[in-house]
């Protein structure tokens, strides 16, 4: 008897480190997936939102929105190895709440067999860096046509600093957020990435001001056929941002992934069918609309609802784009070049407060929290997009502002009339 207890003591002793310490074992399958999705979400900015936005542009501004979402892409990336990452993600002290610290500046902390649960960390931070570079690289399409190469740099690397890297870390990172008695459900980024940067988009769009001969000349969108392919590269890219944010190779990432497909199917057809209604034939650039729309609404709740919620949350975001990138665009008169608020804005909003309705398990979603309604699981949904568009809007005028007055946000008129390609970068989209 006292031969076997004193085995069964050796092997739980043995086994007991692997049990207590399971979730820091690297899992293959894991990083082979957050690698793979890694890959995906930097493809939806290079080249996927550059061709979105490169089609829906005249000519002569073709290169430079391609152009800006390249040069975010590189900027972006340095200031994350730099100080990013580790403001989002590292203890701030007794400023948490608010910040992370500079432990991990240079990420000096990081080494190859460094882990972040069952993944490198090295390959948490780079997912996460895409991320940091989709965001910023979103507000683009807003002032389109018409600002400032060198003022674009400055806010991008402002904003993304003093905007995105606060909430990020709210919500993702330790922050205020997710130490709310009913904490609010972002599974992806739907506050952090997409009302964060369709806000200051809105403001941007505003504060430089309207194109010239805006909604008197012709502003038609000049190649839809990189539109479309850009939408496919977005929708494609998209289960990378969703399902990888699960962090694993597992039912929840594949959950994720299915429900990314159902309701983006949904939003496309959606905005396809409202608009074969309304105008009486369905528009190419309408259905790409729809489908981005249906996958920015689906984003903060991908992880959390079932195959009825995401085509609920996919018609819903469908009606509620068409109507932010129509109506509410022609009421308010402003001019959000490439309707990043009424798709990312609208879409954004729409899928966060969703999400605290359909993360029920009577509505096919993974459960409300113990002892949570959800009436408050929608009142901190509530909470946390009123405090993300509060934040981003104020923050990105104050931004804006110092800019202008520092070097100015817009091109000259003359520049404007050329095309930003020639007056910008001295060179053309097309040779013809």
């Amino acid at each position: 008897m006292k031969r076997i207890n004193s085995k069964i003591l050796i092997l739980f002793l043995t086994l007991m480190p692997m049990t207590l310490y399971a979730e820091d074992i690297l899992s293959s399958g894991d990083t082979a997936w957050i690698l793979t999705s890694t890959a995906l979400v930097l493809l939806m900015t290079i080249p996927g939102l550059s061709l979105f936005y490169a089609g829906m542009v005249r000519s002569k501004n073709v290169l430079s929105v391609m152009m800006q979402c390249f040069a975010v892409t590189g900027l972006m990336s340095i200031l994350w190895v730099i100080y990013g990452y580790s403001l989002a993600f590292s203890d701030g002290g007794s400023l948490n709440k608010w910040i992370g610290g500079f432990e991990n500046f240079m990420l000096l902390k990081i080494k190859a067999d460094t882990l972040y649960g069952s993944i490198p960390e090295t390959v948490f931070m780079t997912f996460q860096m895409t991320f940091f570079i989709i965001t910023p690289a979103l507000i683009v399409g807003a002032f389109a046509e018409r600002i400032k190469f060198s003022a674009m740099l400055w806010f991008m690397a402002l904003w993304s600093t003093l905007v995105y890297l606060p909430v990020c870390h709210w919500v993702w990172g330790g922050g205020w957020m997710g130490s709310m008695e009913t904490e609010p459900l972002d599974f992806a980024g739907g506050t952090v990435v997409h009302i964060n940067a369709a806000v200051a988009g809105l403001v941007a769009s505003i504060v430089i001001g309207k194109r010239k001969g805006y909604q008197k000349i012709s502003m038609a969108p000049h190649n839809l056929t990189y539109t479309l392919i850009g939408a496919a590269l977005l929708w494609v890219g998209w289960f990378g941002f969703n399902a990888g944010s699960a962090l694993a190779a597992d039912g929840t990432a594949g959950m994720a992934m299915a429900v990314t497909q159902i309701s983006t199917a949904a939003a496309a057809l959606a905005w396809m069918f409202i608009e074969w209604i309304k105008h009486g034939k369905p528009s190419v650039l309408g259905i790409a609309s729809g489908a981005v729309g249906g996958l920015v609404a689906i984003t903060p709740a991908s992880g959390f609802v079932g195959p009825a919620g995401a085509i609920a949350i996919g018609i819903a975001s469908g009606i509620g784009c068409y109507w932010g990138a129509t109506s509410l665009k022609r009421k308010f008169g402003y001019d959000d070049s490439l309707d990043v608020f009424g798709v990312h804005g609208i879409g954004g909003i729409i899928g966060a407060l969703l999400t605290g309705v359909f993360v029920s398990a009577s509505l096919g979603g993974s459960g409300l929290a113990e002892d949570t309604s959800m009436l408050a699981q929608v009142g901190a949904q509530f909470i946390s997009v009123i405090t993300t568009i509060v934040w981003s809007g104020l923050l990105s005028y104050i931004i804006l502002k110092i800019i202008d007055k520092l070097i100015g946000l817009r091109v000259e008129e003359e520049h404007e009339v050329e095309g930003l390609d020639l007056s910008s970068h001295d060179e053309k989209g097309y040779n013809l």
